[in-house]
């Protein structure tokens, strides 16, 4: 199984020497199972993992990133997390820091009908039209990870508090992506949605120089869970990502793959990590169709996220989690939100936000002007 395994990762290590590491990775799982977090190469895994505890291993790959949520994560000065200030453009949410919650042992992100007015968005690379509802978007604050797998302990909201089958309108997800698709789009997306309460979505994007959505730059899988309430409890959505294909699972089970050969190419560039959830405009063409019975605010949960990196990338992440691996393409037009302290690289944004103590400051050319009294506690 590992020797194929190996096999389907394109064998970018030196044969002789996979074998090697896997016959000594085999001996070592054979003996613990599991990955421990004290003595496990030095500084792994980065985060916030429990301590003391133990995580399952997977051959292949090493425990990068762990966040169980246990306690709060400062979004404006953790190394690793921070959050988003942007907002789709089809959709009716803007992006705030404070919709992004900790609470009893769970990341929480809300969405609410707090309306949002017009004003500059870092992440966007532009200013986003004012919007009806907030909502979060925590991400990492680089792009900063390719090949591994990813997962999260997740539940989907309910459209309506205790109601777990009355379909509206949410994407609620985790996914990878990269920032800003201004230049590369890149993304790999597993969501659930609000039009049915067993349905997961699987994305795939790939598309160079163009910041509008097409059909021809997106390949999605759909599969329902027959049998399943996805909203009613909490169920671990993952992927795993190679060059040679990608696998969404769910529940440990197999439930999607993009090969190569498909009409899309494989993404091949460095992305940052994403949670979010959000709503789409009143056409609701995705996310479900009877948006109209949505009842706010709605929220989604995660129990705790894991990244484990594929061990044949060779170059990210930064393997101590600085930016020093990173490209000029990778840190194009990277900023996040206007209090991460990312310069906005790559040329002339047509509006840069600036973080002022508390307050967000719109910079459109050479005028300054209060952004609306939008605030960032």
């Amino acid at each position: 199984q590992d020797f194929a395994f190996w096999l389907r990762a394109l064998n970018v290590v030196d044969p002789c020497a996979s074998l090697f590491a896997m016959s000594r990775r085999m001996a070592v799982s054979a003996a613990v199972g599991v990955v421990a977090v004290a003595g496990f190469a030095s500084a792994l895994p980065f985060g916030h993992p429990k301590p003391g505890a133990s995580y399952p291993d997977r051959p292949g790959f090493d425990l990068w990133l762990v966040e169980e949520f246990d306690s709060p994560i400062d979004l404006d000065n953790d190394p690793i997390w921070t959050w988003s200030d942007g907002g789709l453009f089809e959709g009716q949410v803007r992006f705030t820091k404070d919709s992004i919650r900790f609470e009893d042992g769970k990341m929480k992100i809300v969405a609410s009908e707090n309306p949002q007015p017009a004003s500059c968005s870092n992440a966007e690379v532009q200013t986003v039209a004012a919007k009806a509802l907030s909502s979060g978007e925590i991400r990492t604050k680089h792009n900063m990870f390719r090949y591994g797998y990813y997962e999260a302990r997740m539940k989907a909201p309910s459209i309506r508090p205790g109601d777990y089958d009355t379909n509206g309108n949410y994407i609620s997800t985790m996914f990878v992506y990269r920032d800003a698709k201004f230049r590369h789009w890149r993304e790999i997306d597993i969501e659930v949605t609000g039009d049915t309460s067993n349905s997961v979505t699987m994305n795939v994007l790939n598309a160079d120089y163009t910041s509008q959505w097409n059909p021809s730059i997106q390949a999605t899988r759909q599969y329902h869970a027959y049998g399943q309430n996805v909203r009613s409890d909490f169920h671990t959505y993952a992927f795993e990502w190679l060059p040679s294909g990608i696998t969404w699972f769910l529940d440990g089970r197999v439930i999607g793959e993009h090969k190569p050969g498909a009409r899309l190419r494989i993404p091949d560039l460095s992305t940052k990590i994403i949670m979010n959830l959000w709503v789409f405009s009143d056409l609701w063409d995705f996310g479900g169709r009877e948006g109209w019975n949505n009842r706010y605010p709605m929220h989604s949960e995660y129990d705790w996220f894991r990244f484990y990196k594929w061990k044949g990338d060779r170059s990210y992440p930064c393997s101590d989690m600085s930016t020093s691996c990173l490209t000029d393409d990778d840190q194009f037009f990277s900023s996040n939100n206007p209090c991460d302290g990312i310069p906005q690289r790559g040329g002339n944004p047509p509006c840069v936000a600036e973080c002022r103590g508390s307050a967000q400051k719109a910079v459109n050319g050479t005028e300054a002007r209060e952004a609306l009294n939008t605030f960032y506690p």
